[in-house]
């Protein structure tokens, strides 16, 4: 059966692969291009910190301007956006040109990812969505790390990368409109509060907000932080690979290990984990090229799954009718974390050392371990964790979709019956707000 579904979604999972490469492919390029032309630490900072904001902008805006449009209309039309905006980053080298298309870049990003995940989960039913999200996770990281090593051949000085770039969006598209499927209709989620978040989970607020911001000074200022650390280019590509590929390893293992323990726990220990890598990063010379490799897999391994551990956790103190709310302002929090975090640490970098990228990046998980530590004296483990089993996150996985993914294992014979009464809630359209990982 998951083999027929597969199979029937294969344009679509072929589409956001390679739209996964061109991310992974585009940050990467964009913070060494900013380092070849002269830019300061903070301003590459601060220019790839607009995507972040585009994402989350996009990812909670554009769903209004997609039930409009239609899914199929709105998806060509941004992925002709990102084509264009990638296209005019190489031509006009300026950081406000830059800030503003990189803006645009992640808003039409975040709405691709909201199209193509609404759409995969009506192709998916309550037996295998699970397994249908882990495929297409596997395959989106498979994309991040072959991008950042085409680089590794293409020199970023040149517009050769960039038209890479664009070709592969356009490329993109061939497939999920090539294909014949029927697009979802969409209904909207319940809002819950950030002060009742906080109240019922402060861990996995403050965890996402945290978290969020490291994984935007890796993604938007790791690249730099690496050529001043002597790196060559194909060394830098190999420096972020390794990184995603250590995070694509441990979602599964760190998930099941969540479900089966305390989650909080977990989490403490992955947070501490990434602390101890992050410290001794800090501290390793250019000359040691392939521990560097080593430690970056084992930082991605501890520190990419913490998210999807925070968003879990979260709902593990909620009732079901609260999931979908909540993860939307889960999602706010930590799109304000992502676009906060790049700036900050590109400017301690520029104003102070250049060791200081991996120093704030273990404060912070350090900070979240011991919060985590801090919570489990405080209050008692949630009496059914199952009922909210960890999901690896995808990229702008929308709300619908992580609690369908979060229920689906206990709840499925009561989704089916819900199901038969109620046509509307069979397929999962974006919702207001929806989600940028990483």
């Amino acid at each position: 059966m998951l083999r027929q579904q597969v199979r029937a979604v294969s344009s679509l999972l072929t589409t956001m692969t390679l739209i996964g490469l061109c991310v992974g492919m585009t940050s990467t390029l964009l913070s060494l291009r900013a380092t070849l032309e002269g830019f300061s630490t903070l301003t590459t900072g601060i220019i790839m910190s607009a995507y972040f904001l585009g994402f989350l902008f996009g990812s909670t805006r554009a769903p209004k301007d997609i039930r409009r449009v239609g899914y199929i209309r709105a998806f060509g039309g941004l992925a002709a956006l990102a084509s264009v905006s990638i296209l005019v980053q190489s031509i006009w080298i300026d950081p406000i040109i830059w800030f503003l298309f990189r803006f645009l870049s992640g808003f039409a990003l975040s709405a691709m990812f909201v199209i193509a995940e609404s759409w995969l989960n009506t192709m998916a039913d309550n037996k295998n969505r699970g397994a249908m999200l882990s495929i297409y996770m596997v395959l989106i990281y498979g994309g991040l790390i072959v991008g950042q090593l085409i680089l590794g051949i293409a020199d970023p000085g040149t517009f050769v990368p960039f038209a890479i770039v664009a070709m592969l969006i356009n490329l993109s598209l061939v497939p999920i409109l090539a294909s014949v499927t029927v697009e979802p209709t969409t209904h909207s989620p319940k809002k819950v509060s950030l002060r009742v978040l906080l109240e019922q989970a402060p861990l996995g607020i403050i965890t996402a907000f945290v978290i969020q911001a490291c994984y935007a000074m890796f993604y938007g200022v790791g690249p730099v932080y690496a050529i001043y650390l002597g790196l060559s280019v194909p060394q830098v590509t190999l420096f972020m690979a390794a990184y995603i590929f250590g995070g694509l390893v441990a979602q599964t293992p760190v998930g099941l290990l969540s479900d089966k323990f305390d989650r909080r726990a977990v989490l403490a220990g992955c947070a501490a984990a990434s602390a101890f890598f992050a410290f001794v990063l800090s501290q390793l010379p250019a000359t040691y090229p392939w521990v560097i490799y080593l430690l970056m897999a084992l930082l991605g391994a501890s520190i990419l799954p913490l998210y999807s551990l925070s968003m879990a956790h979260t709902n593990d103190f909620l009732e079901r009718d609260q999931m979908i709310g909540a993860t939307g302002a889960i999602i706010k929090v930590g799109g304000i974390g992502a676009v906060i975090g790049a700036p900050s640490v590109a400017a301690m970098m520029q104003f102070g050392q250049i060791n200081l990228f991996f120093i704030l990046i273990g404060i912070l998980s350090g900070g979240v371990a011991l919060y985590a530590l801090y919570r489990i004296g405080k209050r008692e483990r949630a009496t059914d964790q199952a009922h909210t089993a960890f999901a690896a996150l995808a990229p702008a996985q929308t709300s619908e979709e992580l609690v369908y993914t979060l229920v689906d294992e206990t709840h499925g014979q009561e989704e089916d019956e819900e199901q038969e009464e109620s046509p509307a809630i069979t397929v999962t359209g974006p919702p207001v707000k929806e989600d940028s990982e990483s």
